[in-house]
């Protein structure tokens, strides 16, 4: 089978604000497909789509009223580019829903993005070098 494309898709009721917020997170750019459907695209390649669901309930992390449905974990190397990575989502409208502990070596926060969607931004030691 070969399959041309594997992507995530993500339900929001606001398809505009879900889409600029991962396309500015992800440094990629929107394409409009229709009134139902973006994608984000990065370097050239399809990274994720958003699909627009007017009747989209956030989830509510971690209680289990409403599960969290899906999530991304996203890694960076160090506790600088770690808070560049902080920064950016709050800036394009994420909020944080729980801190790691900054002094531990490995660790998560835990963010949503505009639609509620629940995402981890986490940190590892920096890779050797060799």
């Amino acid at each position: 089978m070969d399959i041309k494309h594997r992507m995530i898709v993500l339900d929001a009721a606001d398809l505009d604000a879900e889409s600029t917020f991962w396309a500015g997170f992800l440094d990629g750019t929107v394409e409009k497909w229709n009134d139902r459907w973006h994608a984000i695209w990065v370097d050239g390649d399809w990274a994720l789509g958003v699909q627009h669901s007017p009747e989209h309930q956030p989830p509510t992390w971690p209680d289990p009223t409403r599960l969290q449905q899906i999530h991304l974990d996203l890694y960076f190397e160090g506790q600088a580019a770690h808070a560049e990575a902080h920064n950016k989502a709050l800036t394009l409208g994420a909020r944080v829903l729980k801190s790691g502990d900054p002094t531990a070596t490995r660790g998560t926060n835990v963010y949503a993005d505009p639609a509620g969607h629940p995402f981890c931004l986490c940190w590892v030691p920096p890779s050797p070098i060799t």
